[in-house]
């Protein structure tokens, strides 16, 4: 006579064993994994790093073209400006010279009064 639950393999087995879903579980939290790396990729390939600072960010996007975009972050707040693809034209006053540097940087300088 054969002794009861000596080397049956249903004694090695464990609930886990026999649930189908424990695969697709691990399977999930793979996926979750590689989306998070995915964001991390796109964000240091974008050298857009400064925005998971606390500082306050101004980055502009494609500057002087028709497609510029401003892109803010103050207070821990990220605000977006799109260009309108228009120029401007009225009337105004002078209020101000911009330079560019050597280096590509735009440097304003505010006039006083008429323009002093």
């Amino acid at each position: 006579m054969r002794r009861p639950g000596r080397y049956d393999a249903e004694s090695f087995l464990t609930d886990d064993d026999c649930d189908p879903l424990s695969g697709l579980i691990n399977l999930f939290d793979a996926a979750m994994v590689f989306a998070v790396a995915l964001m991390v990729a796109f964000v240091i390939q974008s050298r857009m790093t400064e925005f998971l600072t606390a500082e306050d960010v101004t980055y502009v996007k494609n500057a002087g073209k028709p497609d510029m975009e401003i892109i803010v972050k103050k207070n821990n707040k990220v605000s977006r400006f799109k260009s309108e693809k228009t120029t401007g034209s009225g009337r105004g006053e002078r209020v101000g010279i911009a330079y560019r540097l050597e280096s590509g940087e735009i440097i304003y300088v505010p006039e006083g009064k008429n323009g002093e």
